[in-house]
């Protein structure tokens, strides 16, 4: 058993995992955030890793994907940085960014490094659910790497029971059709969304991402998953000055 599944084995509910861009804001601290949030009390972490057209984005973590980008940082790299995490931190850890960079370092070399680094998933949000299943699923599980699909309002129910079947890990249900950023709004539409998912006794749990951005819309979450996904918020948190301190206050606004 992998640690996503044990995570959500041992925790059913309330379960936070957040999200923040690598090489951001200085190139160095991927691992230093990590472990800086783990210690806060994160129970999941999302790297993202940078990439020049980050469609699906807000602004905030844009402007940290060309940062980063500026920086340095690239896959080689990040692999570099990451050959010592599991020395400083036991908590599942997932790889976020978009298919092309991943196509080009070529998906078994990829899964093979984030094997070798105990990276415990991946989430491509533009990676084809039928190319995945053709062409690269037994790669993924051949490396014990499970991939994440993302679902929204506007995915159907046969979609949403076909993501659950190729799933291994839980179902990132993106709270409204907008790009990163935006504040999560509890209108009819979305209840009746987030009710829907519920109704479906999906075999694999849910997190619910882009909004969640305090204590109370990540409870407002967590009413209907599993848990939630802050991403925007804690990056804007972050600045090159008193990097731990900016992890520990922004935690310390989340009581699980």
């Amino acid at each position: 058993m992998n640690r996503i599944n044990q995570l959500f084995q041992d925790k059913k509910k309330n379960i936070l995992s957040i999200y923040y861009t690598a090489g951001y804001p200085n190139l160095n601290d991927t691992v230093r955030i990590a472990k800086e949030l783990e210690s806060a009390g994160a129970d999941m972490l999302e790297i993202g890793f940078p990439y020049s057209d980050p469609v699906a984005d807000g602004p905030v973590i844009q402007a940290s994907s060309k940062k980063a980008l500026d920086n340095g940082m690239d896959l080689r790299l990040l692999f570099e940085q990451l050959k010592d995490l599991r020395k400083y931190v036991k908590i599942p850890v997932l790889l976020m960014g978009y298919v092309n960079p991943l196509l080009q370092y070529g998906v078994e070399n990829f899964c093979k490094a984030c094997s070798e680094v105990g990276i415990d998933g991946l989430i491509v949000p533009d990676l084809p659910m039928a190319e995945y299943e053709e062409f690269y699923k037994e790669t993924f599980q051949q490396y014990g790497v499970s991939n994440v699909f993302l679902i929204t309002p506007q995915t159907a129910e046969e979609r949403i029971h076909k993501i659950d079947e190729l799933t291994n890990g839980f179902i990132y249900m993106v709270s409204s059709s907008a790009t990163t950023g935006t504040n999560l709004s509890l209108s009819q539409v979305t209840e009746d969304y987030f009710s829907r998912v519920a109704a479906l006794n999906l075999k694999n749990p849910t997190m619910i991402g882009f909004g969640i951005s305090d204590q109370a819309s990540f409870e407002k979450a967590a009413q209907y998953a599993n848990g939630a996904i802050i991403g925007t918020a804690f990056v804007k948190a972050l600045n090159s000055d008193n990097l731990e301190e900016n992890v520990r206050t922004f935690m310390n606004g989340f009581s699980k």
